[in-house]
């Protein structure tokens, strides 16, 4: 196993250099001026704009520029944001603890829903359970987050007046009423996304669970008198898992930075808002380093899967 994750970790460092170099290659290339607003501002000297730009770098070749950035990434300085003129790991950290709370809390939902609601109706094809859950599984998938955040905020917010729909992080209640005001801000974007999620994990977890639950081993477990909950728990479901699990790794980082929609409905400021805020600024740091990360991000959740499969079926082997 050690001798794998060596190995993996090496694979790992050229592709994240070839990453780096693509993205930093396209966003020196991309249309747009951090400084427009500097240039069409009368009180500032032009000359003053050029020294800020030659101070930072842009007038560099693209080669100087990212071997600069690249050094400095690697000794932990990300730069600094040409709008705030806040270090950009400052402004990750910032946005880090909401992203973990709201997407990584809708993630969990989603595999509460999808994983029983799955594995049951594989259990009883073509049931009643079976068409209501694909049913609803299918509406779930083709509703867009913009749509049910909108229809949640109608709902909950306007004619029940039970949740706010604007998520504040400057909440001025201290101790359970903090507490309390933090879970119900919470719940619509949790839900949002996590009843978005868990639609098409459902569908995913029961073709997985149908694919196994016709193989030889299960009918042969089932014919030696073994309980049919321990045949489903270790037969069934722990061999279905494995294409869940590579389903699962990979988007997971794609929605830590992709739920920009559901972020600006709510206003959660989270890492999908600072991304979409610096791209229409034209933040060029805070852009490289959000998705610099959403690749490392990617390359670290597949390798985590690549560990799950061992746990997950014994006779796959690490060499």
């Amino acid at each position: 196993m050690s001798q794998y994750l060596v190995r993996r970790l090496i694979i790992a460092i050229p592709s994240l250099l070839g990453i780096s170099v693509i993205l930093f290659t396209i966003l020196a290339l991309a249309p747009g001026d951090p400084f427009e607003e500097l240039a069409t501002n009368p009180a500032i000297p032009p000359e003053v704009r050029a020294n800020l730009r030659a101070s930072l770098g842009l007038d560099d070749p693209i080669h100087e520029r990212y071997f600069a950035w690249l050094l400095a990434m690697l000794q932990g300085n990300w730069g600094y944001s040409f709008v705030s003129r806040i270090p950009v790991a400052d402004l990750i950290l910032q946005r880090l603890p909401t992203t973990l709370l709201v997407i990584g809390l809708s993630q969990v939902l989603a595999l509460v829903i999808a994983l029983p609601v799955g594995v049951y109706a594989a259990m009883r094809p073509y049931s009643i359970f079976d068409q209501i859950a694909n049913t609803l599984a299918f509406i779930g998938f083709s509703l867009p987050t913009f749509f049910t955040g909108l229809l949640f905020i109608l709902l909950f917010s306007i004619y029940l007046d039970w949740l706010p729909f604007v998520y504040r992080t400057d909440l001025q209640s201290t101790g359970w009423k903090w507490w309390g005001d933090q879970i119900r801000q919470s719940i619509m974007p949790i839900a949002v996304l996590g009843l978005f999620q868990g639609a098409a994990w459902v569908r995913f977890v029961r073709s997985a669970v149908l694919d196994v639950i016709r193989l030889d081993h299960v009918t042969t477990a089932r014919a030696k008198g073994i309980p049919e909950g321990r045949v489903i728990n270790r037969h069934v479901v722990r061999n279905a898992m494995i294409p869940v699990v590579t389903l699962v790794a990979l988007q997971m980082p794609i929605v830590f930075s992709g739920a920009i929609v559901t972020e600006q409905i709510f206003r959660v400021p989270g890492i999908g808002s600072l991304l979409i805020s610096a791209i229409l600024a034209n933040d060029t740091p805070v852009i490289m380093a959000v998705t610099f990360v959403t690749a490392f991000l990617v390359i670290a959740f597949n390798l985590l899967a690549d560990i799950l499969y061992g746990w997950l079926d014994p006779r796959i082997s690490y060499r």
